[in-house]
């Protein structure tokens, strides 16, 4: 079984949206191991703060097979796709990580850049797999996050 890294976030009525995200991939894929909850400003654009975490599961599904599966959740719970890259979405779920696997294809990237570009992907994902060493850089994504620079993207857990 492969262990995989999904990213998970939402502007658009976010509580509501994380849980049933949440709820549907637990039921696809059973127990899921989870970060904390971070808010972030909108990066790209103008637009309501956005609600991001990570989590991890074990499949046996194949990575074009996972990231059809997200995509069909999202598009369960109405993503809106015509705003682009840049835009607010109710639900956004992204394949980051599928074991150490390094795979280009068209739709598919793994390890997924964002991982080292964005803080709320990286520091959720340091979160839960800080020993874990990035596919490509071969650095541990604790000590990714170390090198980071926090304040470029601010971003603040969510309290219960």
């Amino acid at each position: 079984m492969a262990k995989v890294y999904v990213s998970v976030g939402s502007n658009i009525d976010r509580e509501r949206n994380v849980e049933r995200a949440l709820a549907d991939l637990h039921k696809a894929y059973g127990e899921l191991e989870q970060s904390r909850i971070y808010e972030t400003q909108a990066v790209g654009f103008d637009g309501d703060s956005f609600y991001n975490l990570v989590v991890a599961f074990h499949t046996d599904e194949n990575p074009q097979a996972v990231a059809a599966h997200l995509r069909d959740i999202e598009d369960a719970h109405g993503r809106d796709r015509s705003g682009g890259k840049f835009s607010s979405r109710n639900m956004d779920l992204d394949l980051l990580l599928y074991d150490d696997l390094v795979l280009e294809e068209e739709g598919l990237h793994l390890p997924r850049k964002e991982i080292l570009e964005y803080a709320f992907v990286l520091k959720p994902l340091a979160e839960i797999a800080g020993d874990m060493k990035h596919p490509v850089t071969g650095f541990k994504f604790s000590a990714t996050w170390d090198q980071f620079d926090p304040t470029a993207q601010p971003m603040w857990p969510v309290e219960d």
